[in-house]
C-alpha cells in the first residue's frame, strides 16, 4: 500500500517571540544545505505565523497554525479563522489537540467542524486524537482513540490532504512514551477507523505520533508500522533538536 511522504511537524504551543524566528531560519538553512526526503512544518503561535512565513519564504519548511475557528468570520473576539491563517502564509493547521480538548472543552464534533473549516480555506488539517492515562490503564485506549477518529474526521476529508496525529495525553511533555508495541497497536486501530470513516480516502493519509518525541527515540518510533511522521512539541523549539528528529526519519 502506497503511503504518503512522512510529515514531521513542530508545535511551538504558547512559546516564541520574534527573536525565536532565528531558530526557524537555522532549521531552513540546514535543510537547504542537506535536504531530506520528508515534509517538514512548523506551527508557531498565531502572532508569528506571518513573520515565519516571510522568514521561510521560498524554502521547504511549511508554516502552520495551532487552531482555527469553525466559522469563516464573525463576532468571535480573540478567535482566528482558517482563512486568516492562510492569508498570513500558513499551509496547515492543527485541530483537536488534547490541550484544546481538555482545556477548552472541544468535542469531536467541534474538531470535525474545524477540520472542515480548514479544508474550505485551503489548509491541510492535522487532526489530533489520544487517550488519557486513566483510559490507557482501564484498557480503553484503542476504543477511545477509534471513537475520536470516527467523530473528528469529516467525510469531506476523503481525497484531500490531511493527517491524523495520535498523541497519548499522558505522554505529552512528561518524558513518558508508550512502548513501540503500544504505538503500533493504536496506529493500526487509527488506520482501520480512518478507512471505516473515509473508505479508500483513509488509506494513505499519514498518521503522526506525538508525545515526548526527541532525537534519542525518534528513529525507533518512526520505524514502527503505520507511523507516518511525528508531531513534536518542546523538541521543535530549537533547530538542533528538531533536526535530530527530522534526520532520524
Amino acid at each position: 500500500m502506497k503511503q504518503s511522504v512522512k510529515l514531521i511537524a513542530g508545535n511551538w504551543k504558547m512559546n516564541g517571540l520574534s527573536a525565536s524566528l532565528q531558530e526557524a531560519k537555522a532549521l531552513q538553512d540546514s535543510l537547504n544545505d542537506s535536504p531530506v526526503a520528508v515534509r517538514v512544518a512548523l506551527c508557531p503561535p498565531a502572532t508569528l505565523v506571518a513573520q515565519m512565513a516571510w522568514t521561510l519564504k521560498g524554502g521547504t519548511v511549511a508554516v502552520g497554525g495551532q487552531d482555527c475557528h469553525t466559522e469563516a468570520s464573525g463576532a468571535f473576539t480573540g478567535s482566528i479563522a482558517a482563512s486568516m491563517l492562510a492569508d498570513a502564509g500558513a499551509r496547515l493547521v492543527i485541530v483537536g489537540h488534547s490541550e484544546r480538548r481538555a482545556g477548552f472543552g472541544e468535542t469531536d464534533a467541534d474538531v470535525s467542524a474545524k477540520a472542515e473549516a480548514a479544508l474550505a480555506a485551503g489548509l491541510e488539517p492535522i487532526i489530533c486524537v489520544g487517550e488519557t492515562l486513566e483510559q490507557r490503564q482501564a484498557g480503553d485506549a484503542v476504543a477511545v482513540v477509534s471513537a475520536q477518529v470516527m467523530g473528528s474526521l469529516p467525510t469531506s476529508l476523503s481525497g484531500q490532504a490531511f493527517a491524523v496525529a495520535y498523541e497519548p495525553v499522558w505522554a505529552i511533555g512528561t518524558g513518558l512514551t508508550p512502548t513501540l508495541d503500544q504505538i503500533e497497536e493504536v496506529h493500526a486501530a487509527v488506520r482501520a477507523a480512518m478507512v471505516e470513516r473515509l473508505g479508500e480516502g483513509g488509506r494513505t493519509a499519514p498518521i503522526l505520533y506525538g508525545g515526548s518525541v526527541k532525537p534519542s527515540n525518534a528513529a525507533e518510533i518512526l520505524a514502527v508500522a503505520e507511523v507516518g511522521g511525528a508531531l513534536v512539541g518542546g523538541a521543535s523549539l530549537k533547530a538542533e533538536d528538531f533536526l535530530g528528529i527530522i534526520r532520524a526519519a
